[in-house]
């Protein structure tokens, strides 16, 4: 546990459920973790005891990756974890493979709602359809534009055309709007939508001020910073500011909430965590801003935040989150930016 983690209570310690199995975290709320394919090896999904239209069941927030581990620990919860009983409803957080992965198929299998916001599903159609624009081949000349020339790590880039249809290989045909603010009854409770923006389009976070419990999604993660990218689609965006500010969208809560993230372990602090988070985004600006006393591109400033060895699927987050943090800095106007000769874009002090 680190210096920052410490300062965070974990109510549960070192529980973990492995996969296939659940664990209870108040009556009514199971706790089931998927393995993923990645060096984040994990996604936390939550199961609500349910009655939805007069069917009884379980809602399920979050279904893992398309990926054949995770469907053999599906098949495992659904057969051992549920006392028998059907998924009555899949409410996805976010677009992103790990959360929707199997949506399609925990939707069709169960004649379920597939429930999410706007944002959220029409990237996932998107996506799943490896449109132009999101799909893997338009990435290349976006980060060769930032400075990528690495010819290697372009060809491994190349090679994940099909990145995201690989992990959701289904999605679902229609969808259930959540909106911010939207009090949705799961389990006879009302849970409140809180919409995030910067790490994914339109992110539902789900607070139950009865049980005081916050399904926070990826926006506010206990270990590791929530990753906020600039992509190829929206190449102008200030998604950092956007993660930010919706930060903010959590102060009424109170700080003893419970926190059912994505990814680590449930814990309690919420406020102490969001501090941390700023504080961390504050460290990097200062260190992206003292950095830029040259012309930069976000190749140039991806060894600057991220001090480790990066594989071609880590690469692609770095590049867009120094991209997010120069372009934070060039619509604060502290940096300026600059398209050189060579058609690299660079950002230097102003």
């Amino acid at each position: 546990m680190n210096a920052l983690e410490a300062q965070l209570d974990y109510p549960f310690g070192d529980t973990i459920p492995v996969p296939g199995a659940v664990h209870e975290v108040v009556p009514g709320l199971r706790w089931a973790r998927m393995p993923l394919p990645f060096a984040l090896d994990h996604i936390n999904v939550w199961l609500l005891d349910d009655e939805l239209e007069e069917r009884r069941g379980w809602s399920l927030i979050d279904t893992g990756a398309g990926t054949d581990a995770t469907r053999a620990a599906w098949e495992q919860v659904l057969a051992q974890g549920l006392d028998g009983q059907p998924l009555v409803r899949v409410i996805a957080t976010h677009c992103h493979p790990d959360h929707v992965g199997l949506s399609g198929w925990l939707s069709t299998r169960f004649g379920t709602p597939f429930w999410t916001t706007t944002g959220e599903f029409g990237f996932m159609r998107m996506m799943a359809a490896a449109l132009p624009g999101v799909d893997g081949p338009s990435a290349i000349p976006h980060f060769e534009r930032h400075g990528l020339v690495d010819a290697a790590m372009l060809g491994q880039m190349r090679s994940r055309r099909n990145y995201y249809p690989s992990l959701v290989p289904s999605v679902p045909e229609a969808y259930t709007r959540l909106q911010d603010g939207q009090l949705v009854t799961i389990g006879g409770q009302a849970w409140r939508v809180i919409t995030g923006f910067g790490h994914s389009p339109e992110h539902a976070s789900l607070y139950c001020a009865a049980l005081n419990v916050l399904v926070s999604g990826d926006m506010v993660l206990p270990r590791i910073s929530t990753n906020v990218s600039v992509f190829a689609v929206e190449p102008e965006g200030n998604p950092l500011q956007l993660y930010l500010d919706s930060l903010s969208k959590f102060a009424d809560l109170p700080d003893d909430v419970l926190v059912l993230p994505s990814h680590g372990k449930p814990f309690r602090g919420l406020h102490t965590r969001i501090a941390q988070l700023r504080d961390h985004h504050v460290a990097r600006l200062a260190e992206v801003i003292e950095a830029c006393v040259m012309p930069r591109s976000a190749t140039d400033i991806v060894p600057i935040m991220f001090r480790r060895p990066l594989d071609a699927h880590q690469l692609s987050f770095a590049l867009g989150e120094a991209l997010a943090h120069l372009h934070k800095l060039w619509r604060d106007g502290r940096l300026r930016r600059v398209i050189a000769t060579d058609g690299v874009v660079r950002f230097q002090q102003i």
